[in-house]
């Protein structure tokens, strides 16, 4: 059984005109997910159309509370981590700097399995910019998010083989 996402009220799906989920199981641990998810200089490794990630707190990776800028969906957007709770769940909330009304909000379940992580992604999204490009194109967010866990899973897995076995617990920031 995999827990549920704790959804701000503003954000919830039921209040949301955009809501998707996807997950993977992955033969990496839990571990080596995470290390990739906070460290915003591995996304553009896996993270499709992103080039880069700046964090704005002085902070060398996403904790709670870290602001950060990035480009996503061909937009330039401001977010901060919400929730953070170490190697099992991680979200961000934001907006595009071109339409501050469109909100996102990502989450991230990273759950141990017999052979590696199952990795559950949900988002919502509200407002016109978000709205419009779903309009061009229904699946474009689903589908963006299939191919962001095939490239997490990719890295992963071949972070692992490199070093020749998983991160351990405790260990997340030697990897």
């Amino acid at each position: 059984m995999f827990e549920a996402i704790d959804w701000p009220e503003a954000s919830a799906p039921s209040r949301s005109p955009i809501h998707f989920t996807n997950e993977l199981e992955v033969e990496a641990s839990p571990e080596t997910i995470w290390s990739l998810l906070v460290d915003p200089d591995t996304w553009p490794s896996f993270y499709p159309g992103v080039e880069h990630v700046h964090l704005l707190d002085g902070h060398d990776s996403l904790r709670l509370g870290t602001r950060f800028e990035t480009n996503l969906a061909g937009q330039d957007i401001f977010a901060s981590v919400q929730e953070f709770q170490p190697v099992t769940r991680i979200a961000w909330g934001g907006y595009p700097k071109a339409s501050e009304a469109s909100k996102a909000y990502h989450a991230w379940i990273i759950t141990p399995t017999s052979k590696g992580s199952h990795v559950w992604t949900e988002e919502t999204m509200q407002g016109p910019l978000w709205i419009e490009l779903a309009k061009q194109d229904p699946e474009v967010f689903w589908r963006t998010h299939e191919n962001l866990l095939a490239a997490l899973a990719k890295i992963a897995t071949e972070r692992e083989a490199r070093i020749g076995q998983p991160a351990r617990r405790g260990k997340v920031d030697d990897v």
